[in-house]
């Protein structure tokens, strides 16, 4: 069985990427290409991939303010990012559907946490829809309710890991 690994994104993992966020998300939440390098040029530090065998399944990015919710500008740019923000926020964890169901995305999100812990960040922020609000709760985030995004058109709740 391969081992997973887990590594910061590089500029030329771009195109996976972003093929793998049209793959994980409908077309009105994925993050376009330009979105993805700008978080990838900006803030590489948080922007972790998973491999399997030297290819690309999965990551999770992310970046840092001060904010206590991630407002939907933040999706579509980096112009809310400050690398000395107390808190990180989370844009996406995505694993491609046929690495689905095997651990992937919970070791990516261990990984983003750790990240938050030895960066001294006093809590990691995320959206996500209603079925997924169980499985962030597995790792101690608090669900604190139906956010004011509108991100895609969904519904979104606000989770919250406090480090």
């Amino acid at each position: 069985m391969s081992k997973l690994f887990i590594r910061n994104a590089v500029p030329t993992d771009l195109n996976a990427i972003a093929t793998i966020e049209s793959i994980c998300f409908p077309e009105a939440e994925a993050a376009p290409k330009s979105a993805i390098n700008d978080r990838l040029s900006v803030y590489s530090k948080g922007f972790f991939v998973a491999e399997l065998d030297g290819k690309i399944i999965g990551f999770i990015n992310g970046g840092a303010t001060d904010a206590s919710n991630i407002e939907d500008e933040f999706f579509e740019s980096m112009d809310l990012h400050h690398d000395d923000g107390k808190n990180l926020v989370i844009f996406g964890l995505d694993v491609l559907p046929d690495h689905q169901g095997q651990g992937y995305a919970k070791e990516l999100m261990n990984h983003f946490i750790k990240f938050a812990q030895k960066d001294n960040k006093k809590a990691v922020l995320l959206t996500c829809k209603d079925h997924l609000i169980h499985y962030y709760e597995r790792f101690g985030y608090i669900n604190l309710g139906v956010s004011e995004s509108v991100h895609g058109g969904a519904k979104w709740y606000d989770m919250q890991l406090n480090i």
